[in-house]
């Protein structure tokens, strides 16, 4: 009787089913303050930073493991570092992108006009990686002294986050209670800072809101369709705005934040999940599209008034 054939693993299942027991604990773990600047960022056995849905999710697991170092590898890197994995340890599942290439058939090369011409694809890959504390025998470079976390008077500016977010060329009116970017005239509304007690809150709530702001035509061009509150394309543009929060959070020390946490909240990004398993991956990439535009404006502004001024 012949053996019947083992499913083929799904990564994006298996991630976005992890994801989904995370929330439906009623939390987003990534909300927990982390040490401010790169430190918290995680990193590569080289040392080059994850970006995208790998950065998120080995974030996630960092904060609800309690690892103290940023540094991931696999079961071979540790090994040719002559390291060990130790015993009972458990990997985290990390995803890689790339492109291959097939030979194209009679018709596709009758379309292309050359019969040499071959067909280009996308595949994704799935590893597992450790983190530096779930190893021993690594250098101690892999387990970098904690930085400590400054504390900040409420209602008083942080200098180098307030410098960030002022050179963005994006328009921000404070006023009222509410954050929100109003489309129509292209503009982020934010409560004054005196609104918050702990001034990182602020900052969090502000990436958030420019986030949303790269969505125009004529920044990303980021589209799901017509978006009200509570529909799934409200939904999908929330979860990119909360990941963008989150990866410039990493490089300027405040966390993802919101005026609002609530169960309608965490109701949107399980919605989302649960219907599409690749919604997480493509999100987080829009995120880090977002979070890579805001850092390249802001760094343009500051680079154009450091000429001026020289």
């Amino acid at each position: 009787m012949p053996k019947t054939p083992m499913p083929k693993f799904d990564a994006s299942q298996a991630i976005t089913n992890e994801l989904i027991r995370i929330l439906e604990r009623g939390v987003l773990p990534w909300r927990q303050p982390w040490t401010a600047g790169e430190r918290m960022r995680p990193l590569r056995h080289g040392g080059e930073a994850y970006k995208g849905i790998n950065n998120f999710l080995l974030t996630l697991r960092t904060i609800m493991a309690g690892y103290s170092s940023p540094y991931w590898m696999s079961f071979a890197q540790a090994n040719a570092l002559g390291a060990k994995i130790r015993k009972g340890e458990k990997s985290s599942l990390v995803v890689f992108y790339g492109q291959g290439h097939t030979e194209s058939t009679a018709d596709q090369k009758e379309d292309v006009g050359d019969a040499e011409a071959p067909h280009a694809f996308r595949f994704q890959k799935s590893y597992r990686v450790f983190n530096a504390c779930q190893i021993e025998g690594l250098p101690d470079s892999f387990y970098p002294d904690p930085e400590p976390v400054p504390e900040h008077p409420p209602s008083e500016t942080i200098p180098h986050m307030q410098a960030f977010f002022d050179a963005i060329d994006i328009t921000t009116v404070f006023t009222g209670k509410e954050a929100y970017y109003l489309p129509p005239v292209d503009k982020v509304y934010m409560p004054s800072i005196t609104r918050f007690q702990d001034p990182r809150n602020f900052y969090g709530v502000w990436a958030h809101e420019l986030a949303h702001a790269t969505k125009a035509p004529h920044r990303l061009n980021r589209d799901f369709g017509f978006s009200k509150f509570g529909n799934t394309s409200y939904a999908r543009e929330e979860i990119v705005a909360e990941l963008t929060s989150v990866f410039l959070g990493q490089t300027l020390g405040f966390t993802a934040h919101t005026l609002e946490m609530n169960a309608a909240y965490l109701h949107n990004w399980l919605r989302v999940l649960r219907s599409d398993t690749g919604a997480i991956f493509r999100h987080a990439a829009d995120a880090q599209r977002a979070c890579d535009y805001l850092i390249a404006r802001s760094e343009a502004v500051r680079a154009g008034e450091g000429a001026r001024a020289a």
